[in-house]
């Protein structure tokens, strides 16, 4: 599975000339936790997440004792908060290594760019959702692939908890091998292996 295929996309984003109330009012209107940030040619230039927005934004209690820091300037621009340069993934990133950096991180959001150009953003919650899908739903998207490669009636697919076991009746290897890579790339798949006909799938 590719970077290409769970990210949103046209991607909400932000310029770096908005004040970061504007943000701090897409982020809340939406649910999203980072912005991407571009420029007038929708080149990526960075990224304005919550963490950014409420660094030193929000004043100290009165009531807290005397000497507490006060906030930054009240007016400043996404420019002035965002987090550049920014990491950002090509859509045809394994969703694998997506995953890895986001934690490695410790990030909730992956811009995806062609070049320099934003295209997309996959977020923790994007990759959640896709490990959520039915079993059901994972087997009839693997059913469709395999029926477009080997035709109908030749394959038997079960999927167990995201693990999909698929029967070849035709006990091709190469077809077999194809059959894994074709059911790994489905949205929601752990895991993959394709047997001959009369082998358990589960053994």
């Amino acid at each position: 599975m590719r970077a290409r295929d769970l990210m949103s996309a046209p991607v909400v984003a932000v310029s770096p000339s908005a004040s970061a109330k504007e943000a701090a009012e897409v982020l809340t209107e939406h649910g999203f936790t980072a912005l991407p940030v571009v420029d007038d040619d929708e080149r990526l230039i960075g990224i304005v997440t919550e963490a950014d927005l409420i660094r030193h934004r929000v004043p100290a209690d009165v009531r807290s004792g005397p000497g507490r820091p006060g906030p930054a300037a009240a007016g400043r621009t996404v420019e002035d908060v965002m987090t550049t340069p920014v990491t950002a993934m090509s859509p045809g990133t394994d969703v694998a290594d997506l995953c890895q950096a986001l934690v490695d991180a410790r990030i909730r959001a992956m811009p995806i760019a062609d070049g320099s150009r934003l295209v997309g953003i996959v977020t923790r919650g994007d990759v959640v959702r896709v490990l959520a899908r039915a079993d059901s739903a994972i087997a009839a998207d693997v059913r469709h692939r395999l029926e477009i490669y080997g035709g109908t009636g030749r394959w038997e697919v079960e999927v167990r908890e995201g693990v999909v076991r698929i029967v070849d009746r035709d006990d091709d290897e190469t077809d077999r091998h194809v059959a894994t890579v074709l059911a790994l790339a489905v949205p929601g798949v752990v895991a993959a292996d394709a047997v001959s006909s009369g082998a358990d799938p589960w053994s």
